[in-house]
């Protein structure tokens, strides 16, 4: 099977963004809550501009933010994504990595911030961050652990999501492509008793094909 025939297929049967962008929602605001936080947020690594982009944010008066770039060198999140290593800080005015002029940008400058690399098979893919514990915590190894958890969760949709987009990006253009991907769309809707005649369908098909 061609790339381009798979990708016609996975855009056919892969849920759309917004189902993902409201796992990654979930996962930051169940995170803020946990750990009674004042913000939690994800980022998501463009590879294409080198950037961190603003995936998910738990507050509802932040979604403003989604789609923001930095540079991904820059910050905490910078670090943490290039090293591929969770990151602990109380006091982040004290910290040099910590990138004030980027936290302005945000409308909120937080004190302290507990942060993990969001990894899928080798790969790094963003980072979770989660800001401002209550005055009198502090973030502890259990926690960091908790974290990884959720960032594990994390990882997995934003591997979906960037499989999602460049499957339905490599449909662009190609009318012939985007039929088989309606194909695998009402296939994948099916009950069971007719999808297995569907499939038996596309295999007599691709019998007679080859």
């Amino acid at each position: 099977m061609s790339d381009d025939l798979k990708a016609a297929v996975a855009a056919g049967v892969l849920p759309a963004e917004e189902r993902f962008a409201e796992l990654l929602r979930s996962i930051v605001e169940v995170a803020r809550s946990i750990f009674h936080a004042r913000a939690s947020s994800i980022f998501l690594y463009d590879e294409d501009t080198d950037e961190l982009v603003f995936a998910a944010v738990a507050n509802p008066d932040e979604q403003s933010l989604l789609g923001m770039r930095i540079p991904s060198s820059k910050g905490i999140a910078g670090w943490v994504l290039s090293s591929r290593t969770p990151l602990v800080i109380d006091d982040l005015k004290n910290d040099l990595r910590f990138a004030v002029d980027v936290a302005e940008q945000t409308g909120y400058v937080p004190q302290g911030l507990m942060a993990v690399p969001l990894l899928h098979d080798e790969r790094v893919l963003g980072v979770l961050q989660v800001l401002d514990r209550p005055s009198n915590s502090r973030f502890s190894l259990a926690e960091m652990e908790l974290l990884g958890m959720f960032a594990t969760q994390a990882a997995v949709a934003l591997d979906l999501l960037a499989s999602a987009r460049r499957a339905r990006a490599a449909l662009d253009g190609k009318g012939d492509m985007a039929a088989v991907a309606r194909v695998a769309a009402a296939l994948d809707r099916l009950e069971e008793d007719k999808r297995a005649a569907g499939l038996a369908l596309l295999r007599e098909l691709e019998r007679v094909l080859s």
